[in-house]
């Protein structure tokens, strides 16, 4: 039985500790140990997010749950929502298929509030604003009563209250730094000392005892810190202490002054300003909604509530479909950008009223890319990125625009936490769990409005010189803005036309009308009257693109769909720009235009589409533009790698669009493949969901060079996943293997060894039953790779020789390459130096002979390593001559970090400490900007050796 009990104001649900509901000016609920406990813990992890039925049924019961599971879970949903009624909290769980989804306001849970509070801390450190940012980390770890979910009898969220515990120990660590590092180590000694005890195996920990002790002049407890965590690592895991805890052990034996007045300031970042201006192009006919455009002004700016600057200012444009919210929204954010918001914009399109709405952790990671971030160092989970998208954005102005959203949950995580922005959404739905949202309903434009239009659209003659037939034009759409644009659109194609004779046409369609007045056959029934109009050819181009689900496409998909003239599509595109069932996106790479639909259009489309064209009419056109991906896709794979090489293809015919075409776009294929990313990973997704499944395998192993080059691993994965369904299915083995062995690859690129020997195991197999020397090669190369990262480094260099021999049979020089780096890397670990320096010279030669530039770039940054090892730094200098340009072109910020550190090394090693000095502090400042923290340690270190070498050179006191 649940008990109330009074409770000072807080945050309503608290699960860091003890699960507590209550606070704030309510009555607390007590939860009773056991399955309510346990579903309650549940809802609250996923906060405003759905948890199925089986979910919650394997949280409580993990393995072996009872025939009436489900019934049980009901029942104490049931109770539990029965329950947060009595205290105020009415409909706080929603029943939403498949199961619940517990609603939770902004600060309402104890751990979203953790995690606001740590990343404002974080951005406040970075504004070299430490005390501030010490203050917000104790509010933070202030929210604690205990160990998480302590308590709760389910391994499953156990486990997920073991990472909330992680994150506080991060923030008490960084807490102790900032601390640290105003002066305030004696305060701190205590303290530091039990959570030493506490967590004996944390280093960090150990190390800031050791630097506290050390400040207060207790050298000899410092070393004692040391020694006792030193024996500790040793006698329980067989470790010596890191590489940074001996250093500061060196340090303070040798009584380095440094320590005692912090680390030397880190470089300013000298990488320009991001400013992301993603906002469509305005609509230059833009009629009407006058009040709204100066009330959403208002709304967004803070001019309804004067100094109310708490909260991010949101405004949610809702109406029917056609009415006009994404134009208005676009048109508002125009009119606002400058100067209320020069930071910049952001917008994405979440494709609510589609099939597949966007994800919030894709949308995160697409606006994290564009405010600088590289794909390397977005992380994994949803609360994460947008713990690191709203620390971005704090203190920014900057307008986000959020079109067509299917609900709350799908918006709530791409809200900033900055009152100094503003969002704008649109949505069918009334988001009224959006706390704080304002809404501003849109109805059909009046009168006067919609006369305006048609004025704008055909010309104020031909209004006027009929007026009455105007005004029954309007009446006849009912004032829909999407429907007068089609009908205005028609007159204007046609300048013979009457508007008596269009509202006649209209008439006739009489009994259709009166059906659209009761809401969406409206847009039907407008757009199957323009749909009629249409040639014969524009018609079945309309209905073949709409089976693609790219966010636009270039001219020459509509080529590949009616196997027609690339120029004869372009008109016939045109002519459905005309008749305002296709828009002009944006333009392509080589200026020529790309298209996209209005989303309901694109529904009536698909409608035609399956009533007029049979399945295999359908498959053979998807199979053409399929085609045509992978031809592009396959040529700009040769670009980056010099050939058909590291790479399998299947036997799907290609479809090859112009050579010229081809020519323009790829001038940079990196830049090609990222710009059609979407659209290429839709392709792999189509031809699966269709049965096309050598096109469809083929297709995703090949974009491989984009996933890997800027860290998609997420659309890897998935795609691969697609692709593996659809060549199981049809028995294909050659594809299955491919795929098994690509996602071997990008396993053992995220450290998941496990994972990559169950692929990887299979593919082997079949490929030496199919006897393919090329899958072969791949697939014994990520065994090798596997084998090293387990320390098997005999078993790994038989793999690589074997893969050698393979490679070799296939004709892959760059696979050869490959396994020439693979083996150096082997032989660098044992202090053959003199055969890593063969291998890899042997593999630079061979990416000179085909032009693979981006091998050529990793194997003389590991070349140059070996030069240093050696102590040949004027060889390794000349090695990366140049190389520092190439990674820039490239935007690959992980590569110019990486080389701007070796090249300080080498400056250093070259006797040219100013040299050295400005290399280090620019990779760390771009270490910094791409969230490398243990890279950002790393420069940190070495440049502290460099200025205490110069500072010992220049005769300054020990």
């Amino acid at each position: 039985m649940t008990t109330q009990v009074d409770r000072p104001a807080g945050p309503a649900y608290r699960i860091l500790g003890p699960i507590e509901v209550g606070g704030g000016g309510r009555r607390q609920l007590r939860v009773p140990p056991g399955r309510q406990q346990i579903v309650l813990g549940a809802l609250l992890l996923e906060a405003n997010r759905l948890v199925s039925i089986d979910k919650l049924i394997d949280v409580l019961w993990y393995d072996s749950p009872p025939a009436t599971a489900r019934t049980q879970v009901q029942i104490c949903v049931s109770t539990l929502r029965n329950n947060l009624a009595k205290i105020g909290m009415e409909g706080a769980i929603l029943t939403r298929s498949p199961g619940y989804l517990l609603q939770v306001a902004e600060d309402e849970l104890d751990a979203e509030l953790f995690a606001k509070l740590v990343g404002e801390a974080n951005e406040l450190a970075k504004q070299q604003r430490p005390a501030e940012a010490a203050q917000l980390l104790r509010q933070a770890i202030g929210l604690w009563r205990g160990p998480a979910l302590s308590g709760t009898a389910s391994r499953t969220l156990q486990a997920k209250a073991a990472q909330l515990d992680e994150n506080r120990l991060s923030a008490i660590e960084t807490c102790l730094d900032l601390e640290l590092q105003l002066g305030q180590h004696h305060q701190l000694i205590g303290e530091i000392s039990v959570l030493v005890n506490d967590y004996p195996l944390r280093e960090r920990l150990r190390s800031q005892l050791m630097l506290a002790l050390y400040r207060s002049g207790r050298q000899a407890e410092a070393l004692d810190t040391y020694r006792a965590g030193r024996e500790l690592l040793i006698d329980q895991l067989g470790l010596e202490p890191s590489n940074e805890l001996r250093d500061l052990e060196a340090a303070v034996l040798a009584g380095d002054t440094s320590l005692l007045i912090g680390e030397p300031p880190a470089a300013a970042s000298t990488a320009p300003q991001i400013t992301p201006l993603q906002l469509p192009a305005d609509t230059g006919d833009f009629t009407g909604r006058g009040e709204l455009i100066e009330e959403a002004g208002e709304l967004l700016l803070g001019g309804s509530e004067p100094g109310d600057h708490r909260a991010t200012r949101v405004v949610v444009m809702v109406g029917k479909p056609g009415i006009g919210k994404s134009a208005l929204a676009v048109h508002v954010a125009h009119r606002l950008r400058d100067p209320h918001f020069p930071d910049g914009q952001l917008y994405c399109d979440l494709g609510g009223t589609g099939e597949q709405p966007m994800e919030p952790g894709d949308v995160l990671s697409r606006f994290i890319r564009a405010l600088g971030v590289p794909g390397s160092a977005i992380p994994e989970s949803v609360d994460e990125r947008a713990a690191v998208y709203r620390s971005l954005l704090a203190r920014k102005k900057m307008l986000v625009v959020l079109d067509d959203a299917a609900a709350e949950s799908q918006v709530r995580a791409l809200l900033p936490g900055s009152p100094s922005c503003a969002v704008i959404v649109t949505s069918r739905s009334r988001l009224t769990g959006l706390a704080g949202a304002n809404m501003l309903e849109l109805d059909v434009l009046d009168p006067d409005q919609s006369l305006q239009l048609l004025v704008h659209v055909m010309g104020q003659k031909r209004v006027s010189d009929e007026p009455a037939a105007a005004e029954a034009l309007i009446r006849l759409v009912g004032g829909l803005p999407l429907a007068l644009r089609i009908v205005a659109a028609r007159l204007a194609a046609r300048p013979r036309w009457s508007l008596a004779w269009m509202m006649e046409r209209l008439a006739d369609e009489r009994r259709r009308l009166d059906e659209l007045a009761h809401g969406e056959m409206m847009v039907r029934a407008s757009l199957a009257l323009t749909y009629n109009g249409l040639a014969p050819d524009a018609r079945r181009l309309l209905r073949l693109l709409s089976s693609l689900d790219g966010m636009s496409y270039p001219v020459w998909t509509a080529a590949a769909l009616l196997d027609e003239d690339y120029f004869h599509a372009a008109d016939l595109l045109e002519l459905l720009v005309d008749a305002q069932m296709l828009e002009v996106a944006d333009l392509d790479l080589n200026g020529s235009p790309r298209y996209k639909f209005h989303e309901i259009i694109r529904l009536f489309a698909r409608e035609q589409l399956e009533e007029r064209e049979s399945t295999e009419d359908r498959r053979a056109a998807l199979a053409r533009v399929a085609g045509g991906w992978l031809a592009i896709a396959d040529e700009a794979h040769r670009k980056i790698y010099g050939g058909d090489f590291t790479v399998l293809h299947g036997t799907a015919p290609r479809w090859q669009p112009s050579p010229t075409y081809v020519g323009k776009v790829l001038s940079d294929p990196l830049n090609w493949l990222e710009a059609e990313h979407f659209n290429l990973c839709s392709a792999v997704s189509l031809t699966a969901d269709a049965g096309l499944h050598e096109p469809c395998w083929d297709l995703a192993v090949t974009l491989v060079s984009l996933f890997e080059s800027r860290c998609y691993f997420e659309n890897w994965e998935r795609t691969h996943h697609k692709a593996l369904g659809a060549t199981r299915a049809a028995g294909n083995q050659r594809g299955t293997a491919a795929l098994l062995c690509s996602l071997g690859s990008l396993y053992l690129s995220r450290a998941q060894p496990a994972a990559a020997e169950e692929v990887l195991a299979p593919a082997l197999g079949t490929f030496e039953q199919l006897g393919d020397p090329h899958g072969l090669a791949m697939t014994e190369r990520n065994l090798a790779w596997l084998d090293r990262q387990r320390g098997n480094t005999t078993d790994a260099a038989g793999r690589y020789r074997q893969a050698l021999e393979n490679f070799s049979r296939a004709g892959d020089l760059i696979g050869q390459a490959h396994v020439l780096t693979g083996m150096a890397r082997l032989e660098m670990d044992a202090g053959a130096h003199t055969d890593a320096g063969t291998h890899l010279r042997e593999a630079l030669a061979m990416c000179h002979e085909v032009g693979s530039s981006r091998v050529e770039v990793q194997v003389r940054y590991l070349l140059s390593g070996l030069l240093v090892l050696q102590g040949r730094y004027a060889e390794a200098d000349r090695l990366l001559a140049g190389l520092l340009d190439t990674v820039r072109a490239a935007h690959d910020l992980v590569g110019e970090a990486r080389i701007l550190h070796r090249l300080g090394t080498i400056s250093t090693g070259l006797g040219r400490p100013d040299e050295a000095e400005h290399l280090l502090r620019s990779a760390l400042a771009v270490r910094e900007k791409s969230m490398d923290f243990g890279g950002v340690e790393e420069v940190r270190i070495e440049l502290a050796r460099l200025l205490g070498a110069r500072s010992a050179t220049a005769g300054l006191p020990a």
